[in-house]
């Protein structure tokens, strides 16, 4: 699995987007690194057949305590499956 993007494009919402196809075991530490990149408007994580397992919506300000449970919620679906797809929607 590669953690460089897969392909940057015009898409989901408002900026740019970047997907990732990851490995289960690798899914919570690439979703917070993407979180603190502070870079990303909204995450997307996905199963390899394009169905969406969870979308993060982020705000400016997010305080690491209040994404605990999100990073709960991510370990849970991370043994669901051995590989994900993370699309990670940039800010302008």
């Amino acid at each position: 699995m590669s953690e460089e993007p897969a392909e940057t494009k015009e898409g989901l919402g408002e900026g740019p987007t970047e997907e990732f196809h990851i490995s289960g075991e690798k899914l919570v530490a690439k979703v917070k690194e993407l979180i603190e990149a502070g870079n990303a408007r909204r995450i997307v994580i996905k199963k390899p057949t394009g169905e969406t397992v969870m979308e993060i919506p982020l705000t400016f300000g997010i305080v690491a305590t209040v994404l605990v449970p999100v990073f709960v919620a991510v370990g849970a679906i991370a043994a669901l499956a051995v590989e994900w797809i993370i699309i990670v929607e940039k800010r302008k």
